[in-house]
């Protein structure tokens, strides 16, 4: 038996990650330079990616989101609040209007907000129990931590009474487990590609945690 949400349960969830974040200034990485034009860059294309979920069937609205890597370059405030105007922008896409209100925050909270936190705190759990290594940062937060947020978001979709009648619980937990490798391939990728030859991208990298003995890149 699954618990079915209230009306207004993921506006409300919205807005408690969106106030939440403000604790830890989420515009403080944008004085960073080297984070700005990345930031932009993000916000431009991003949209298009999320506008994707338009070209599935039976109502399964999923899609790489980028959450997970966002929280990896711009940390977890500034991710929460970056995934806003990337859902309006993708949503305005499609309908050339906005949209409702309680559907983008829905889309927000299960597609964005939801698998990015869960990265952080397997992230935090990562860099707390596992060796400072590079290989460690980059598969364990940029691969498998992606992976396993994606897919256990979907099963707590599932529990929540998420899933449209259109598909099977087997088909919705099938769908969000390869979803999970999807992004954990893009971000393990592009986690790895900014390590090597953009780390200013990463905020939550440095090399004097990471890499002991190298100097002068990262924080």
């Amino acid at each position: 038996m699954t618990w079915v949400p209230p009306a207004g349960f993921e506006t409300a969830v919205m807005l408690c990650m969106l106030t939440l974040s403000l604790l830890f200034k989420p515009w403080l990485p944008l004085a960073h330079r080297p984070l700005q034009s990345p930031w932009l860059g993000c916000v431009a294309l991003l949209p298009f990616v999320w506008w994707t979920e338009n070209l599935l069937p039976n109502g399964m609205a999923l899609h790489v989101s980028g959450a997970c890597l966002l929280v990896l370059m711009f940390g977890w405030p500034l991710a929460m609040w970056t995934l806003l105007p990337i859902a309006l922008a993708a949503s305005y896409i499609e309908q050339s209007a906005w949209p409702d209100l309680t559907h983008l925050s829905a889309h927000i909270v299960w597609m964005g907000m939801l698998p990015g936190t869960l990265s952080l705190l397997l992230g935090l759990l990562i860099r707390r129990f596992l060796p400072h290594h590079l290989f460690v940062y980059i598969l364990g937060r940029g691969f498998f931590a992606t992976a396993l947020a994606v897919t256990l978001s979907g099963a707590l979709a599932l529990f929540l009474g998420q899933k449209p009648e259109t598909l099977r619980g087997d088909e919705w937990m099938l769908g969000y487990w390869l979803l999970g490798w999807g992004e954990a391939v893009s971000t393990g990728m592009l986690t790895s590609i900014f390590v090597a030859f953009l780390p200013d991208w990463l905020l939550t990298y440095s090399d004097g945690r990471y890499l002991p003995g190298a100097s002068g890149r990262g924080k």
